[in-house]
Formats: structure tokens, sequence, C-alpha cells
């Protein structure tokens, strides 16, 4: 997610910090993908990711006025929702770090895991067996009992291989991608039985339970496709009354285009030490906005409580912080990345290639790769567009998360050097024609198209120098930013495009990431399978080097020392940065700007500025 949504992201972290089981959701997507959700997800928002989705011109009447005297939060969001079907979700932000928990959430200050639906747990047998006890007199947002009934049905449809979801991957184990049984004890306990110890499971159960009163019918019946009902329930044109669920807010309205309003949900279990029910605010408005500088120029006129700060606008902002009521927070590092990837599937679908031949030739050259990391200004990337605020990212793996290795360690780094990428090229076959223009040992000009989420400023700013540097590299990009639901229909589904500038949410434990670098992972995007119900592919292959990675993840995911999982997790940021399935680019600061008028913010790049939204108040 873009730091553009940066208080988004905080909500959703509260649900689960592996950017939840599965952190790196690629646009989850990361983001697309994004924290938090189990799976990483594209990050097209606020980590590093910025959801962006095209709308209608910037008409300032339209916008709610956030007033002080009002309960009502005002925030924004560079996209509509994509579904509001927490276990389809893909990307990030989402609406779903308002209206549902996990068994367990996550602490924004600290990162551990803690109680949420369940009010305890116990672990035995070596970590394999783990009994979780939801409080009493749980409710869902229509006043029905939750029970273990719910949570048993949660991951039946998660684990149900008819249902494509990113949360899923986070919860294999072992070679064989084994899944955890979930059995109920009684209405108020449930019993996880894994094969073998599995340490990233407590923070995996962040995942959002679905109620099966409602959803139950729609997974056990059939639609004139033969699939499950349940792959269409809940879209974004379901009436906001029929969406049921257990976090603070339920959904109260949606105007496509315009906003999104959060009810605060009556039936929600948390009370203050009065036995004053919370959340304290009783409504959140998410203003869908066209660009970052949309929200920025809304944040400015008082439409907004709160906007990630992009680095463009922080020294405005910063000089006006007194007089505009409001602070910039920074939490330091934060936890997304941002990065280009070219598509190396080499896979075929109908009999036609999925990236032309010649181009997948290139694309797949590690040289090739190699020398497009050294063509890209990081530093100049890092002094223009994000104006110093940030530093060069050379790692998968969040700057914040114990697993994280700097270069130090051995972890390879690419410093601009065009000559060096010159070099490479050459000595991989390619040459420079009479107008140092670059071709391949064929005489083709190499020439690709670039693309990301339109919207997103920094995104698009990132595409245009990558664009300019390659160009001093003989290389022609053809630089195309795309509306957010194109680009992830792209990216996960027709799998045509070439190259693509993006981000993901990250999250503290790498296992979050698992959707990304397991082989069939759902954000496998950089050489992606076919998904549950899309055409088949004929002769997809993976790379040594990216399957001795997807190994690496499941080996640490079973290994319970930690400083063994360490080992393995640096293993692995080495490799991603020798053969560069992606091209890491520029950790930015985490940043957001606050209205004083809100109280009670505890701001950290784990959580953002609403990961405690429960127990914040608006004076």
């Amino acid at each position: 997610m873009d730091n553009s949504d940066r208080g988004g992201v905080g909500i959703a972290r509260r649900i689960g910090l592996r950017v939840r089981p599965g952190q790196h959701s690629l646009v989850s997507w990361a983001w697309l993908w994004g924290w938090r959700r189990l799976g990483y997800q594209l990050g097209l928002w606020g980590l590093i990711l910025a959801v962006v989705i095209t709308v209608s011109g910037c008409n300032l009447n339209r916008f709610v006025k956030a007033e002080a005297a009002s309960s009502r939060l005002v925030l924004s969001t560079l996209s509509d929702p994509k579904t509001f079907n927490p276990v389809l979700s893909q990307e990030y932000p989402n609406i779903f770090g308002f209206t549902f928990e996990g068994l367990t959430g996550t602490d924004g200050l600290t990162g551990d895991t803690i109680p949420a639906l369940a009010e305890s747990w116990d672990i035995a047998d070596e970590g394999k067996t783990l009994v979780f006890t939801l409080r009493p007199g749980l409710r869902w947002s229509d006043g029905v009992p939750l029970t273990a009934d719910d949570v048993v049905f949660t991951y039946q449809v998660v684990f149900n291989p008819e249902i494509p979801s990113n949360s899923r991957d986070g919860f294999r184990i072992g070679p064989q991608g084994l899944l955890p049984s979930v059995i109920k004890l009684d209405d108020r306990r449930v019993q996880f039985s894994l094969p073998e110890p599995f340490a990233p499971m407590l923070r995996n159960t962040e995942l959002s339970i679905i109620p099966a009163h409602i959803l139950r019918p729609r997974v056990e019946t059939q639609g004139a496709d033969g699939k499950p009902e349940f792959l269409s329930t809940w879209g974004t044109d379901t009436p906001p009354t029929e969406i049921i669920g257990n976090g603070p807010y339920r959904l109260g309205q949606y105007s496509p285009g315009e906003r999104v309003i959060f009810e605060r949900n009556p039936y929600y279990w948390r009370q203050d030490q009065q036995g004053k029910p919370q959340p304290y605010i009783e409504q959140i408005v998410w203003q869908i906005v066209s660009s970052t500088d949309t929200s920025f120029l809304q944040f400015r006129s008082g439409g907004l409580d709160s906007v990630g700060v992009q680095p463009d606008f922080f020294s405005l902002l910063k000089r006006s912080e007194g007089r505009g009521n409001f602070t910039i927070y920074n939490g330091g590092p934060d936890l997304g990345t941002n990065f280009l990837f070219f598509n190396l599937n080499q896979a075929s679908r109908q009999g036609k290639p999925l990236v032309d031949e010649t181009k997948s030739r290139w694309f797949n050259s590690v040289a090739f790769r190699q020398a497009i990391a050294y063509g890209i200004d990081r530093a100049t990337l890092i002094n223009n567009i994000f104006q110093g605020l940030g530093e060069a990212q050379n790692s998968p793996i969040s700057v914040p998360s114990p697993y994280y290795a700097p270069p130090e360690m051995g972890v390879r780094t690419y410093d601009y050097n065009p000559d060096k990428a010159r070099d490479l090229l050459q000595s991989a076959g390619f040459r420079y024609d009479a107008s140092d223009k670059l071709v391949d040992d064929q005489g083709n000009p190499v020439r690709f198209t670039l693309v990301t989420n339109s919207g997103n400023k920094i995104r698009e700013s990132i595409g245009v120098q990558i664009k300019t540097d390659l160009e001093k590299i003989g290389i022609q990009v053809d630089f195309q930013p795309l509306a957010f639901n194109i680009l992830v229909d792209r990216l996960t589904d027709s799998l045509d495009w070439e190259a693509c500038v993006l981000g993901l949410t990250g999250g503290l434990d790498p296992n979050g990431g698992a959707n990304v670098w397991l082989l069939d992972g759902s954000l496998h995007a950089f050489n992606q399978q076919a998904g549950p119900g899309q055409d088949p592919l004929q002769g997809w292959q993976a790379a040594d080097w990216e399957a001795r990675i997807a190994a690496l993840y499941v080996q640490a995911a079973q290994e319970i020392n930690d400083d063994k999982r360490f080992d393995l997790y640096k293993e692995t940021q080495q490799l991603t940065q020798e053969y560069l399935p992606f091209i890491y680019l520029v950790n930015n600061l985490s940043l957001t700007a606050v209205r004083n008028t809100v109280k009670g913010i505890q701001y950290t790049a784990i959580g953002g500025a609403f990961w405690n939204i429960h127990e914040l108040t608006l004076e």
C-alpha cells in the first residue's frame, strides 16, 4: 500500500500483521496485495502500495466535511472497494479492518499477537495443537451469536480449493503444503491440529471470521457454472445492510466513486473499564478520491481528518502543522516495498505464449535483469520523488522485521552504474546499433511496456524516471498507467503484461509473503500459475533459484528456533537480490498527518494511525 492511505493500512494491520499471515499480499493484490489479511496484498495504497481507480473529476462539493463537533472520522482511499467478501479480497486497502476480526489481532505498538475474538489460547504437543477459547457473548452485527461453528466454517472456506483465497497459502505446512485440521470442541472452544510444528500459526489466526448462518448456503450451493455461489457473494453491488460482520463497524452506505460510510457496530464486544461500549467514534467515512493530490487538497481544506503524507507534500504540510491543527506522525521505515518486475512466465494459454517469445528471452536472462537494476538511479528517485524521505530497498522482507538482513550480511545491492549495465547487456549477447539503441542478438530493438496503477503519483513518477534512466542504456520503455481493476486483472487473470511497478504491504513475519514465493502461491506474480476457475496454462516452468526460495519459505515456517529461521530467511534475501524476480527500489518513511481533534493516536509503522480505532475519540 502506499503511504497515501496510511490510516487505512493501520486498521487493516490491527487485524493481521501478516500483511497478515501472508503478508507481502502483491498489490494483495499488495497491497495491490497486502498487508493484512493472511497474505501479502498488492499494495497500491498506503503502504507501498496505494490503490487507485480512475474516478470522475474532483468536485469539492461532493465531499463530506469533517466537523469536530460530530462523531465522524473522515478519511480517504484511492479506489472503490473491489469486494465486500473478506475471503475473496486481494487488494489493500479494503473495508475489512473496520468490519471483521479474527481470533487474534496485532498490537500496533509492539507487533505482538494479542487476543481478539478469542480471549485466550493454549498451545500444546510442541506447538502442534492450539485450542482457542472465544469470548463469552460474542455476536454478529445482526445480533446473531458468534460461536465456534463460525470459526470452523471460516477455515473450511479458506481451505476449500474451489475458492480462491490469498490467505490459504499462509497456512500450508511442510513440503506437501498440508493444512491444519480445525474442529469444534464446544460452542466457545476450537482446536487446531497441525501435522508438525509451524512457527507462523498463531499469527495466522488473525484471519477474519465470517458468518456461517449467512454464507454457508452460498458455499454449499453451486451456480450454473458449477462453481460455488460463494464466489459471487457479497460483491460491491450487495446492499450494505446484507454485509454481516464482527468488527467495530458495519457497512452503512456505499456510493460508487464517492464514499463508503461505516457505522458503529452495536454488537461489538469491546468495552472500556467503565463498561462503556466501544468504539467511541460513531461513523467513519472513506472519501473515494481520484489521486493523492486530491487527498492532499481535501485535507488542507478541512475535508479529511487524516492523510498519508506524500514526499512532495511533506515540506508544505510541516510548515502548516500549527495553523492547520494537525500533527505529522513519523513511524520510521515503512513495512512496505516498492519494486519493478518483469513477467517471467514462459507458459502458453490456448496455444499462445503469455509473453512475446523474444521479450520473454530478455526478461528471463538474469544478466538482463541485473543490468536493469544497475541502470535505475535510486539516489535520484529518493532525492527527487521521495524528497529524501527514504532509502534504497534491497530486500523483499520489511525493514522493521526482525528477519530483515541488511547488505552487510551478504545481500547484494545495485548502486546506479549505467556503464556496468551496458557491459552486462553486451556480455549477454545484446549490442548497440549505430544510433546507440540496444538490440538483441537477432537485431530486435529492446523495447517493452511498463505498467502501474494510475492515480498513485509516487508510482507514476517512478515509472517516468525508470523510462528516462533506461533510455540512457539504449532501452525504450513505453510507460502506461492503468486503472487499478484493469491492472489487477492483468496480473492475476489474463497474465497479459510485460513489466510493472508495484508494491507489497509487508509485515513482521516473512511467512506473510508465502503467497508470493511459493511456486503455486496466489501472488507469485512474476511467474503466476493459473488460479482456480481460470483457463489452464501449458508449459509453465520454474527456475532452480525460484524453487529454492519456495523451499526455504517452507523450511523457515517449520523451524521454531528464531536464529535458525533468521538464517533461512537471510538466504532467501540473498537469492532474491542475486536473481531479481523483483527489482527493489525505495523504502519510504511511514508518515501520516492526523487532525489534533483525533485523540488517542499511538502511531507506529506497524499499526499506522488507526490500529486502535476502538479507543480513539474526537474532540
